[in-house]
């Protein structure tokens, strides 16, 4: 078989998780992403929420053995020199799905082919098979050098930086609604503590936090005090303006405050609501859901779904249930890997 040239690279991205209107819960995912001619091969998947093998959280030994795999240097997992580029965020379990291909060695070229959905050992590439992506051929030295750095050091990824902070310092007043927001934070996967005087505490301590949210009754001077502290400590991280004390909304602002993979790496760029009507960007093919959240008079919380379908890349206005974004309400949109959130100008 013959296959053009693909450029390989490798970056961090993220699978954001959530706090879910119907209760549940969706874990937040550190990973790295393959980058093929300068795109994520994650994109070219409009309705997939999947994180390739090597993520942030599995143990070392898992992770080499992931790398060693992808540089044929152990079986592959699956019959057929298979193997697992993404799978299921939650659980990785093939049952749940996982998209797959061959990878195989030509002459010093490593090769990516017949892609295909799969649940089970044996595929069937006529009915579940990616027809519209690869195959890839990549020039071996490249291809070594990308992912042979992992095995030195699993956060040497091109452009990453220090390997992110998913700690998060909470400020506010509501000791109640701190404590719900950090139970929820921790139960997707993102570390958090509340107090209200980050004065006091050790440097050391702050460097571990890579975001601080505010609540609405703090006011400019402890922020300015907050901001101090970390700067002392010699530690830059992302500032939250909590919007409402509501959790969903929460943990969704803060889960942006997180994502600090490049903006032309996100799906979902742009978010705005005004007149009754969202303004969403998207950069590939991608499932969108938007859902709507306010507080009623008796700071009742109300949620309401407004959308959950594959946008064509580019720009969409698309109109709203005017009851769902009345009075002060907030929109949150998700993609896989994006998490936006906005209020609602009226």
């Amino acid at each position: 078989m013959s296959a053009a040239y693909a450029n390989f690279g490798l970056a961090p991205a993220m699978r954001a998780g959530a706090v879910l209107a119907d209760g549940g819960y969706q874990v937040h995912r550190d990973f790295v992403d393959f980058i093929v001619d300068g795109r994520p091969l994650l994109h070219r998947l409009s309705d997939l929420d999947a994180v390739s093998p090597l993520a942030s959280d599995v143990p070392p030994a898992i992770f080499t053995a992931q790398v060693r795999g992808l540089l044929l240097e152990a079986d592959a997992p699956l019959p057929g020199g298979r193997y697992v580029i993404y799978g299921c965020p939650e659980c990785a379990d093939l049952a749940c799905g996982a998209v797959t291909a061959v990878i195989e060695r030509i002459n010093d070229d490593y090769v990516w082919r017949d892609f295909a959905w799969q649940t089970e050992d044996e595929v069937d590439l006529r009915l579940n098979g990616y027809h519209g992506i690869g195959p890839f051929r990549f020039e071996g030295g490249a291809y070594r050098s990308a992912l042979g750095a992992l095995l030195d050091r699993p956060d040497a990824v091109a452009d990453q930086g220090p390997a992110p902070r998913r700690r998060v310092l909470l400020i506010g007043a509501r000791v109640a609604v701190l404590a719900r927001l950090a139970a929820a934070l921790r139960t997707i996967g993102i570390g958090a503590d509340f107090t209200r005087d980050a004065e006091h505490v050790p440097a050391d301590e702050l460097r571990g936090y890579g975001a601080v949210a505010f609540g609405r009754a703090i006011g400019e001077q402890e922020r300015t005090a907050v901001r101090r502290a970390f700067e002392r400590a010699g530690v830059e991280v992302a500032y939250v303006d909590g919007l409402a004390p509501i959790v969903p909304l929460l943990v969704a602002q803060i889960e942006h405050a997180l994502d600090r993979g490049p903006r032309e790496r996100r799906r979902l760029t742009a978010l705005s609501v005004t007149d009754g009507a969202a303004d969403i960007e998207v950069t590939s093919p991608c499932r969108v859901r938007l859902t709507a959240y306010r507080l009623d008079r008796l700071y009742r919380t109300h949620t309401h779904e407004l959308l959950d379908d594959v946008l064509e890349p580019g720009h969409h206005r698309l109109p709203l249930d005017a009851k769902a974004v009345k009075g002060q309400s907030y929109v949150v949109a998700r993609t896989t890997g994006s998490v936006l959130v906005t209020a609602v100008a009226h």
